[in-house]
Protein backbone atom coordinates (compact mmCIF):
# COMPACT_ATOMS: atom_id res chain seq x y z
CA UNK A 1 0.00 0.00 0.00
CA UNK A 2 1.22 3.60 -0.70
CA UNK A 3 2.05 6.11 1.85
CA UNK A 4 -0.29 8.71 2.45
CA UNK A 5 2.48 11.20 1.29
CA UNK A 6 3.40 9.84 -1.50
CA UNK A 7 -0.12 9.79 -2.25
CA UNK A 8 -1.12 13.06 -1.47
CA UNK A 9 1.67 14.65 -3.35
CA UNK A 10 -0.11 14.89 -6.78
CA UNK A 11 -3.07 16.48 -5.43
CA UNK A 12 -1.58 18.83 -3.24
CA UNK A 13 0.27 20.03 -6.53
CA UNK A 14 -2.62 20.41 -8.57
CA UNK A 15 -4.61 22.02 -6.01
CA UNK A 16 -1.80 24.55 -5.38
CA UNK A 17 -1.23 25.41 -9.24
CA UNK A 18 -5.10 26.12 -9.09
CA UNK A 19 -5.22 27.87 -6.28
CA UNK A 20 -2.50 30.53 -7.26
CA UNK A 21 -3.33 30.61 -10.25
CA UNK A 22 -6.55 32.24 -9.59
CA UNK A 23 -4.20 33.91 -6.89
CA UNK A 24 -6.27 32.18 -4.25
CA UNK A 25 -3.73 30.31 -2.19
CA UNK A 26 -4.94 32.41 1.13
CA UNK A 27 -8.47 30.81 1.41
CA UNK A 28 -7.51 27.50 -0.03
CA UNK A 29 -4.74 27.03 2.77
CA UNK A 30 -7.22 27.94 5.06
CA UNK A 31 -9.99 25.83 4.14
CA UNK A 32 -6.86 22.93 3.85
CA UNK A 33 -5.62 23.15 7.09
CA UNK A 34 -9.62 23.37 8.49
CA UNK A 35 -10.28 19.94 6.29
CA UNK A 36 -7.09 18.26 7.19
CA UNK A 37 -7.09 18.70 11.11
CA UNK A 38 -11.13 17.61 10.88
CA UNK A 39 -10.16 14.25 8.69
CA UNK A 40 -7.15 13.59 11.21
CA UNK A 41 -9.56 11.71 13.17
CA UNK A 42 -9.78 8.45 11.65
CA UNK A 43 -12.96 7.56 13.18
CA UNK A 44 -14.18 10.18 10.76
CA UNK A 45 -12.39 8.45 8.06
CA UNK A 46 -13.67 5.26 9.07
CA UNK A 47 -17.50 6.80 9.33
CA UNK A 48 -17.27 8.14 5.65
CA UNK A 49 -15.99 4.89 4.37
CA UNK A 50 -19.33 3.40 5.88
CA UNK A 51 -20.64 1.27 2.94
CA UNK A 52 -24.25 2.40 3.73
CA UNK A 53 -23.38 5.92 2.00
CA UNK A 54 -23.17 6.53 -1.68
CA UNK A 55 -20.61 8.97 -2.85
CA UNK A 56 -23.24 12.04 -2.82
CA UNK A 57 -23.95 11.48 0.37
CA UNK A 58 -20.76 11.32 1.61
CA UNK A 59 -20.22 14.86 -0.42
CA UNK A 60 -23.04 16.50 1.13
CA UNK A 61 -21.87 15.24 4.83
CA UNK A 62 -18.37 16.59 4.27
CA UNK A 63 -19.41 19.81 2.72
CA UNK A 64 -21.97 21.01 5.52
CA UNK A 65 -18.81 19.97 7.50
CA UNK A 66 -16.75 22.29 6.56
CA UNK A 67 -19.42 25.00 6.04
CA UNK A 68 -19.94 24.80 9.75
CA UNK A 69 -16.34 24.59 10.37
CA UNK A 70 -15.29 27.39 8.11
CA UNK A 71 -13.56 25.81 5.23
CA UNK A 72 -15.32 27.79 2.62
CA UNK A 73 -13.35 26.65 -0.50
CA UNK A 74 -14.56 23.37 0.26
CA UNK A 75 -17.88 24.26 1.63
CA UNK A 76 -19.66 23.37 -2.09
CA UNK A 77 -20.05 27.02 -2.56
CA UNK A 78 -17.10 26.94 -5.26
CA UNK A 79 -17.06 24.36 -8.15
CA UNK A 80 -13.89 23.97 -7.71
CA UNK A 81 -13.52 22.87 -3.91
CA UNK A 82 -16.68 20.90 -5.03
CA UNK A 83 -14.80 18.83 -7.65
CA UNK A 84 -12.08 18.26 -6.04
CA UNK A 85 -13.96 16.61 -2.67
CA UNK A 86 -15.65 14.75 -5.53
CA UNK A 87 -12.41 13.01 -6.96
CA UNK A 88 -10.96 12.21 -3.80
CA UNK A 89 -14.24 10.44 -2.58
CA UNK A 90 -14.44 8.97 -5.94
CA UNK A 91 -11.36 7.33 -5.89
CA UNK A 92 -11.09 7.01 -1.68
CA UNK A 93 -8.52 9.40 -1.31
CA UNK A 94 -9.97 11.60 1.56
CA UNK A 95 -8.12 9.96 4.36
CA UNK A 96 -5.06 11.76 2.62
CA UNK A 97 -6.67 15.12 3.19
CA UNK A 98 -4.41 16.25 6.41
CA UNK A 99 -1.53 15.35 4.46
CA UNK A 100 -2.51 17.28 1.43
CA UNK A 101 -2.98 20.23 3.55
CA UNK A 102 0.39 19.93 4.54
CA UNK A 103 2.24 19.66 1.05
CA UNK A 104 0.08 22.30 -0.08
CA UNK A 105 1.14 24.69 3.03
CA UNK A 106 4.85 23.92 2.29
CA UNK A 107 4.47 24.51 -1.84
CA UNK A 108 3.05 27.90 -0.37
CA UNK A 109 5.82 28.97 1.82
CA UNK A 110 7.80 28.10 -0.91
CA UNK A 111 6.20 30.82 -3.10
CA UNK A 112 5.61 33.01 -0.28
CA UNK A 113 9.60 32.79 0.21
CA UNK A 114 8.26 32.16 4.35
CA UNK A 115 9.05 29.45 6.99
CA UNK A 116 7.59 28.02 10.12
CA UNK A 117 9.73 27.92 13.34
CA UNK A 118 8.99 26.77 16.71
CA UNK A 119 10.83 28.04 19.64
CA UNK A 120 10.53 25.48 22.52
CA UNK A 121 11.74 26.88 25.71
CA UNK A 122 12.12 26.54 29.20
CA UNK A 123 9.87 30.01 30.22
CA UNK A 124 8.23 32.46 28.35
CA UNK A 125 9.91 34.41 25.91
CA UNK A 126 9.27 38.03 25.61
CA UNK A 127 8.42 39.89 22.42
CA UNK A 128 11.53 41.68 22.24
CA UNK A 129 13.26 37.78 21.97
CA UNK A 130 10.97 36.44 19.55
CA UNK A 131 11.31 39.26 17.24
CA UNK A 132 15.55 39.27 18.09
CA UNK A 133 15.40 35.22 16.81
CA UNK A 134 13.05 35.95 13.61
CA UNK A 135 15.53 38.80 13.17
CA UNK A 136 18.13 36.00 13.22
CA UNK A 137 16.35 32.95 11.39
CA UNK A 138 15.47 35.38 8.45
CA UNK A 139 19.57 36.72 7.89
CA UNK A 140 20.16 32.85 8.20
CA UNK A 141 18.02 31.44 6.44
CA UNK A 142 17.12 34.25 3.72
CA UNK A 143 13.46 33.90 4.40
CA UNK A 144 10.77 35.57 5.98
CA UNK A 145 9.84 33.55 9.74
CA UNK A 146 6.62 32.98 11.39
CA UNK A 147 7.48 32.24 14.80
CA UNK A 148 5.28 30.07 17.55
CA UNK A 149 6.49 29.49 20.76
CA UNK A 150 6.04 26.80 22.90
CA UNK A 151 7.19 26.34 26.59
CA UNK A 152 8.97 23.00 27.91
CA UNK A 153 9.26 22.62 31.47
CA UNK A 154 11.81 19.58 31.02
CA UNK A 155 14.32 21.77 29.28
CA UNK A 156 16.84 23.66 32.08
CA UNK A 157 17.12 26.67 30.38
CA UNK A 158 17.57 28.09 26.81
CA UNK A 159 15.83 26.48 23.63
CA UNK A 160 15.42 24.24 20.76
CA UNK A 161 14.56 26.06 17.46
CA UNK A 162 13.00 24.58 14.33
CA UNK A 163 12.27 26.20 11.11
CA UNK A 164 11.74 23.51 8.33
CA UNK A 165 14.89 20.97 8.36
CA UNK A 166 16.95 23.01 10.27
CA UNK A 167 17.35 22.61 14.27
CA UNK A 168 18.84 24.65 16.53
CA UNK A 169 19.41 23.04 20.20
CA UNK A 170 20.78 25.81 22.37
CA UNK A 171 19.48 24.49 25.11
CA UNK A 172 20.89 23.73 28.90
CA UNK A 173 20.15 20.03 28.56
CA UNK A 174 21.77 19.91 24.93
CA UNK A 175 25.18 21.86 26.50
CA UNK A 176 25.17 19.73 29.42
CA UNK A 177 25.08 16.55 27.54
CA UNK A 178 27.97 18.07 24.88
CA UNK A 179 30.34 18.57 28.51
CA UNK A 180 29.25 14.79 29.75
CA UNK A 181 30.24 13.10 26.31
CA UNK A 182 33.66 15.77 26.42
CA UNK A 183 34.37 14.21 29.87
CA UNK A 184 33.77 10.72 28.78
CA UNK A 185 36.08 11.15 26.16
Amino acid sequence: MADNNTIARPYATAIFELANDAGELTAWSESLTIAGQLLADRSLVEYLGSPQFDDGQRLEFLTGLFTKAGATTLAGKDHKGTNFLKLLIEYRRIRVMPEIATHFELKKAAVENTVDATVTSASKLTDKQVAEIAASLKKRLGREVKIETKLDENLIGGAVIRAGDVVIDGSLRARLEGLANALIK
